[in-house]
């Protein structure tokens, strides 16, 4: 099967070990309707959704260690196949292993074949499957193009990786129809958000009533793409992860950190200008000294010297008690993959039902990030990363305030007396 030929229609599944299609011609005889009927079945199509989920985990168990193969044939033979297969931590890292070894992400490679197979069968559950290894399949695919390993200084051969990243955005592409993403800008001199006029829908880049609507292009119109060119590699790696955006609530845990950890060490090695992140903006001016309460300027300082620490912490030993190993390697970071990089790590930054390890990861990242931008000098990156600090700092000091104030009243409250108990004797 050659990889590099994507085929643009993403809703018929294919399959690795034919390289040609055969059409079958239609049935004359209008009698026999048993398919049609049976296709339009509920029952039928719940059934044919389980089989399939149910084939490819077989079909993952045969390349993955044997002794996963028992575990595996358990999510199999569930209920929900495919959304136990994308809660399994343990197909995860057993995925996660043979994907990190320097021979894979080959053309040859099995795993990568069964991630494009079934990505194109078209299940939505399955498709989420897929999404959940992203994260380490565009950390191990960037990280090996711009940092070869020392025993193959040559630009090894990633056709399998970049097979799968080319599904995504081929499906992508089609899901736009040749159309941009853009967003309105309220109108300031409108006198409200209501008096703004809409964008036309047939056209978004053409207003329908009025000359004066701002929008904002969030990305332009995608081209198709049968090969990851040097040129376009950043933006197909960036319409992948906004693909990965679009469904991170229904992502897992390990998949969120997974992702954070590349980031961070796409941004680069810590610096020292990486903890003074906060020292300019806790001096804010005072604009009333005398509602000023004491203290504030003291509590806000402990808030950004608890986040260093919390930092050096996650870098040493994880927010957990493990060690987190570095994954990945500095790569350059252009405004259309960081862009969708931060949407990402917003999400796991500020979720309200994230796990604490998430937004841990999240911190960590967005402050080598903010470094990087600050080097690079990136005013979008400079901007972006600030305020996500600056939320977070705030969400951890009501978050500090409020179980202070939880444990106060619990403390102050008193306890109602007892009622003395009355107890019945028979004479």
């Amino acid at each position: 099967m050659d990889f590099h030929h994507i085929n643009h229609s993403t809703n018929s599944p294919a399959s690795s070990t034919s390289s040609t299609t055969t059409a079958t011609a239609p049935n004359p005889n209008p009698i026999s309707t048993s398919n049609s009927v049976s296709a339009d079945d509920p029952m039928h199509s719940w059934w044919e959704s389980i089989s399939k989920a149910r084939s490819r985990i077989h079909s993952l168990s045969s390349l993955l260690d044997p002794s996963l193969s028992q575990s595996l044939s358990s999510l199999a033979d569930s209920d929900r196949p495919a959304l136990s297969l994308l809660s399994s931590i343990q197909s995860y890292d057993a995925v996660s292993t043979a994907l990190s070894s320097p021979l894979s992400g080959s053309g040859s490679d099995p795993l990568c074949h069964w991630l494009y197979d079934t990505f194109l069968s078209s299940d939505p559950h399955l498709r989420l499957v897929v999404f959940s290894f992203l994260p380490l399949l565009s950390g191990l695919y960037l990280s090996r193009v711009y940092s070869p390993s020392s025993d193959s200084p040559s630009l090894p051969s990633l056709a399998g990786f970049e097979s799968v990243l080319l599904a995504l955005y081929a499906a992508e592409t089609k899901a736009r129809n040749g159309k941009p993403v853009v967003v309105s800008i309220p109108n300031l001199s409108q006198p409200s958000l209501y008096h703004t006029p809409r964008l036309n829908k047939s056209n978004p880049l053409t207003l329908s009533t009025a000359p004066h609507q701002s929008f904002g292009v969030l990305s332009p119109p995608l081209e198709p793409q049968v090969a990851v060119k040097s040129t376009k590699r950043a933006c197909i790696v960036g319409v992948a992860l906004d693909s990965y955006y679009k469904h991170i609530s229904q992502m897992p845990t390990w998949s969120k950190i997974d992702f954070c950890r590349f980031l961070a060490s796409w941004a680069g090695q810590d610096c020292s200008c990486l903890r003074q992140f906060g020292d300019d903006d806790t001096n804010e001016p005072d604009m009333n000294p005398g509602l000023f309460l004491e203290g504030a300027n003291d509590e806000i300082s402990d808030v950004t010297e608890e986040m260093d620490q919390l930092t050096m912490r996650i870098e040493r030993t994880g927010s957990n008690g493990v060690h987190l190993e570095s994954k990945g390697s500095r790569i350059p970071l252009p405004w259309e993959l960081l862009q969708p990089a931060l949407r990402i790590l917003g999400h796991c930054l500020l979720a309200p039902l994230n796990y604490q390890d998430v937004k841990d990861a999240a911190s960590v990242a967005v402050k080598r990030l903010y470094a990087r931008a600050s080097h690079d000098l990136v005013p979008q990156a400079i901007l972006a990363t600030q305020s996500l600090i600056q939320l977070d700092k705030r969400a951890r000091e009501a978050a500090k305030n409020s179980a202070a104030a939880n444990s106060s009243s619990s403390a102050n409250t008193p306890s109602k007396a007892k009622k003395p108990e009355v107890f019945l004797v028979s004479k």
